[in-house]
């Protein structure tokens, strides 16, 4: 009795996936198949065309050159070179191997400022004052031109004189970069930004600010106004960051000093506590002689 029933199953398994006597396939026929397929076969054919229709109206509404929408940043991030991980500078005078890596980075990043390659790609701006290229209705003013930032304005901190930046002396220097925000203008008021900073030692009172004398170049540490706004990467392809070399003499050793480094402006830019690099920057300093 139970094969008879094993039996019956089966063959109403058979029958349901191909029926010989009505041709029905999976309980179909193959004309009611074919209206299946026909249906979603458009559905997705519209499907697909809505998306590319809607991709090329987005598309249409996007520049090459400049973000259409952009959240603008009320204060320009602030970084250091040479960048550890912590956001450190720690190293030995007798030990060569602790602060080579920190001139290489240097020599790396400051390549690109040689004052030939300069020359080669940028134009000798008119100091403090907005470099403002603007286009002509819907004609493009693109490529847009950069200024120069000659490496030689970094001064004792360019690595041309001192090829270690001061690091075998004890005196290193570190440089300071805004990030890069489209549109940025830094004042409102015809003065250039600067930058100040202030070292701390751990082991004193923290509003201790002793034994660390600072100098800063390009003089006074400005931002100059010629280098913005800033139009976009696509827009100013040579474009070059301006810097303010910061050099550190008469520091303590074997102390650990934290140093903070902020943007000074007419903008009044804001400072968070939920942003460490918003306009400013904190790190490490330890000079080790031992």
């Amino acid at each position: 009795m139970a094969k008879d029933d094993e039996k019956k199953e089966s063959g109403e398994w058979k029958e349901f996936f191909w029926n010989p006597r009505t041709h029905e396939l999976l309980g179909r026929t193959a004309s009611s198949w074919g209206l299946i397929l026909l249906f979603y076969l458009i559905f997705y054919t519209f499907l697909a065309g809505m998306f590319c229709l809607t991709m090329y109206v987005m598309l249409l509404t996007l520049d090459d050159y400049k973000p259409t929408w952009q959240d603008r940043l009320a204060t320009p991030g602030m970084m250091i070179r040479p960048k550890g991980d912590p956001l450190e500078i720690v190293y030995n005078l007798k030990k060569t191997e602790s602060w080579d890596s920190y001139i290489q980075a240097l020599d790396n990043f400051l390549a690109s400022y040689n004052d030939s390659q300069q020359a080669m790609k940028n134009d000798a701006c008119i100091p403090d004052q907005y470099f403002i290229q603007e286009d002509s209705g819907e004609v493009r003013n693109n490529p847009k031109r950069s200024c120069q930032f000659n490496r030689t304005m970094l001064g004792r901190c360019s690595g041309l004189d001192d090829p270690t930046y001061g690091y075998r002396e004890g005196n290193p220097c570190v440089l300071i970069k805004l990030n890069r925000v489209i549109g940025l203008r830094p004042s409102n008021d015809g003065k250039s930004p600067f930058v100040s900073c202030s070292a701390k030692a751990q082991k004193t009172a923290q509003t201790n600010e002793t034994n660390v004398a600072l100098e800063y170049f390009p003089p006074d540490g400005t931002f100059n106004l010629m280098y913005y706004p800033y139009y976009g990467k696509r827009a100013q392809v040579n474009y070059s960051q301006p810097l303010v070399a910061v050099k550190f003499t008469d520091i303590s050793l074997n102390t650990d000093f934290n140093v903070e480094c902020k943007i000074n402006s007419s903008t009044q830019f804001k400072m968070s506590e939920r942003d460490k690099f918003a306009g400013r920057v904190i790190f490490k300093l330890r000079i080790d002689k031992e």
